[in-house]
């Protein structure tokens, strides 16, 4: 994705407040989408932009503690860089906890928030593209007849085709054949690069539900 393809969402209750930020944001050639409220955010926000949320933690309605355990409970990973006057520690601390990418205090100054925008905006780029990674090994995943899975399984632990062929009760030829469909369908050329891609997709998996 381009960088020009980014937004960064902004959600306080004061106006001047969204203004000076998406100014500041537009400096660096980002898109920006401004809100005075969690609801008027959660009315219009599209997750399949990416990006990053700059979000006040007293708001009007809905707090912006509220709204970051409204989009944990949506699935909705963008990261969150908070931005407070009245910020205390417990705060802060119960906050990162649940995952913002960043807690500052106001004032900010205009590069460190920068930074921390593009930096943001860098982690979810790369939180998309593993996503990306992983939906599309599972659709090739989801092509394996049940046989072939049993192969695999076995693949994935290092045994050898004459195992593979003792455990299940086929003929080594037949584990072959299995073999040589199995990397058809899941577009890899060796076993060993099967494996790496598995392994990949289940860390990058497993993080993301960390």
């Amino acid at each position: 994705m381009s960088e020009h393809q980014t937004t960064v969402f902004i959600v306080d209750d004061d106006k001047a407040v969204r203004d000076g930020l998406s100014e500041l944001a537009g400096t660096v050639g980002l898109q920006t989408q401004g809100f005075a409220t969690a609801h008027e955010f959660l009315d219009a926000y599209d997750p399949s932009l990416p990006g990053c949320l700059l979000l006040d933690v007293r708001l009007p309605g809905m707090s912006g503690l509220r709204l970051q355990d409204e989009l944990i409970a949506r699935g909705i990973t963008t990261p969150i860089i908070f931005i407070s006057g009245h910020g205390d520690l417990p705060m802060a601390v119960e906050a990162m906890k649940k995952g913002a990418y960043d807690f500052l205090e106001k004032p900010v100054g205009d590069q460190t928030l920068l930074d921390r925008i593009n930096a943001a905006i860098a982690e979810d780029l790369l939180r998309r593209e593993s996503r990306t990674e992983i939906t599309a090994l599972q659709q090739k995943l989801a092509l394996l007849t049940p046989r072939e899975r049993e192969v695999l399984n076995l693949l994935k632990i290092g045994k050898p085709t004459s195992v593979i062929a003792q455990t299940l009760g086929i003929s080594q030829k037949t584990v072959q054949v299995h073999r040589t469909r199995i990397l058809e369908k899941l577009q890899v050329d060796t076993i060993p690069a099967l494996v790496t891609a598995l392994h990949q997709c289940e860390t990058k998996d497993s993080s993301h539900m960390g």
